[in-house]
């Protein structure tokens, strides 16, 4: 039982953090505005510094402010006024509608005079090139044979252990032994999909899902089981237990935290329950975490496997959307699954690249990745408020956005009248690229909607180039 001072001490830092959240809500402070310091508030309120602290912690975790090394505490949230995407609603039957075309013809068009509102990837600006330059430049040089020889077939040992250590972040206890690298986390999928599947097999996804994870299941011949998605808390469980429990699903695959494209999280409770279903139905889950570490708010989210205790859930990951997409290192872990997903990766790749394992293992090995996402998380965090006042601003009423906590996809809904692949076609002449919302299903949906990328530092050309978008909308 607490004491009275105890008491007084959590009345008062959830008083201070009370006060500051009404003072954002109602926009007297607006995203950018700097906050007291600690010092101040301790001064005003009459606090220990403790007690201050706890006030900031409360609001990050909310995700109305964050923290700017060396200069304070900055407001980091914008007032609402578009509503949520419609949650989906994917029919039943099995989608079969290949949408290769306008996939290439959005990939096609990438291009370094273009604005590639399109591209997942962080602009290489928000990257720590330099560094990681130095990191490859050194392995080069001192790696046994200058890098030039193949790594065992589980991956670069030294990455191996890193990546195991950076596990503990999302309540992993995982060890060397326990991941495989590849080449980026499509390969790690890939290699996931061929050693648990057959051509002919079901698999059950999100939707609208990553438009690689749809190539991936049609060129090996997979049928695919779209389910309802809600743009803030993901898959919608009742309808996996309905899928699970009705149709012949043999695995499911699922972008848990700041899913692409849509943006969501599913909630722990939610993940937990996701596990104890595949563990009932004995269907393993890939989890594609790639922007877990890009989070918005104070604590990085959990995922699907820090509940796994049966070696069902194979987690696929890389350091493409956080350090360099160009290396390709992406890692997994197979679980009881280690041995058949070993022999894929022997038939198919025999080991992973060499010279880039080992460069982003220095990296890591140096403590520098922590810092470098603290920086990219302000960055992203900024880009995402930005971007979506200017959707705000310039597209017309009626326009629907995600609001992700995390991650740089935005997912907009317009008027059903509108047709994004059209406008696809009219920003690409304007040197604009957008992802039009029916790359993201095998069926005939999204029609009137498209995804967004923030990686891309704002600027007033990108201003522009969003104003330009909902000209063409309207």
């Amino acid at each position: 039982m607490r004491n009275p001072q105890q008491q007084r001490n959590t009345y008062l830092y959830e008083t201070i953090a009370g006060n500051l959240t009404h003072q954002i809500h109602s926009g007297v402070l607006i995203s950018g505005d700097k906050l007291p310091s600690i010092r101040e508030i301790c001064q005003q309120y009459r606090v220990s510094m403790s007690t201050a602290l706890q006030a900031y912690y409360l609001l990050e975790i909310k995700n109305l402010i964050h923290s700017v090394p060396k200069s304070g505490y900055y407001v980091c949230y914008i007032n609402p006024t578009n509503a949520l995407p419609n949650k989906s609603n994917p029919s039943l039957y099995l989608g079969n509608e290949d949408t290769s075309n306008i996939v290439s013809k959005v990939y096609d068009s990438i291009s370094s005079d273009h604005i590639m509102l399109s591209l997942g990837v962080p602009a290489a600006e928000l990257l720590p090139l330099s560094k990681l330059n130095k990191a490859f430049s050194y392995t080069l040089h001192h790696h046994a044979a200058h890098g030039s020889g193949y790594e065992h077939v589980m991956g670069n040992p030294k990455l191996r252990r890193q990546i195991a250590r950076l596990s503990a972040n999302w309540g992993g206890k995982l060890t060397e032994n326990d991941i495989m690298t590849t080449a980026g986390c499509t390969g790690a999928m890939l290699q996931a999909i061929i050693a648990l599947t057959k051509r002919g097999d079901t698999i059950a996804v999100e939707s609208p899902v990553y438009f690689g994870i749809l190539q991936l299941a049609l060129s090996l011949g997979l049928k695919v089981l779209e389910l309802p998605t809600h743009p803030e808390t993901g898959i919608e469980i009742d309808a996996l237990k309905i899928a699970l429990s009705k149709n012949k699903v043999k695995l499911c695959l699922l972008i848990s935290n700041f899913s692409n494209p849509m943006g969501g999280t599913i909630p722990s409770e939610n993940k937990k329950e996701i596990v104890r279903l595949i563990e009932h139905y004995q269907i393993p889950l890939i989890e594609n975490d790639m922007y877990g570490d890009l989070y918005f708010g104070a604590e990085r989210p959990e995922n699907c496997k820090t509940y796994d205790e049966s070696g069902l859930v194979l987690l696929c990951s890389s350091f493409s959307k956080t350090l360099a997409p160009g290396y390709r290192v992406g890692w997994l872990t197979p679980g009881k699954f280690a041995e058949q997903i070993r022999r894929v990766k022997f038939a198919t790749a025999i080991s992973s690249t060499t010279l880039t394992q080992e460069a982003v293992a220095c990296f890591l090995e140096k403590g520098r990745y922590e810092s470098h996402l603290k920086k990219l998380r302000i960055t992203l965090n900024n880009n995402c408020l930005n971007y979506m006042e200017a959707i705000s601003n310039y597209f017309p009423k009626g326009t629907k956005i995600s609001r992700p906590q995390g991650g740089f996809m935005l997912w907009v809904e317009l008027d059903p009248k509108i047709n994004t692949a059209g406008l696809y076609d009219k920003t690409i002449k304007m040197k604009i690229s957008i992802a039009p919302g029916r790359m993201f299903t095998l069926q005939n949906q999204y029609n009137n909607c498209l995804r967004l990328s923030y990686g891309l530092p704002w600027t007033n050309q990108i201003n522009n180039a969003i104003k330009t978008i909902g000209n063409l909308i309207r």
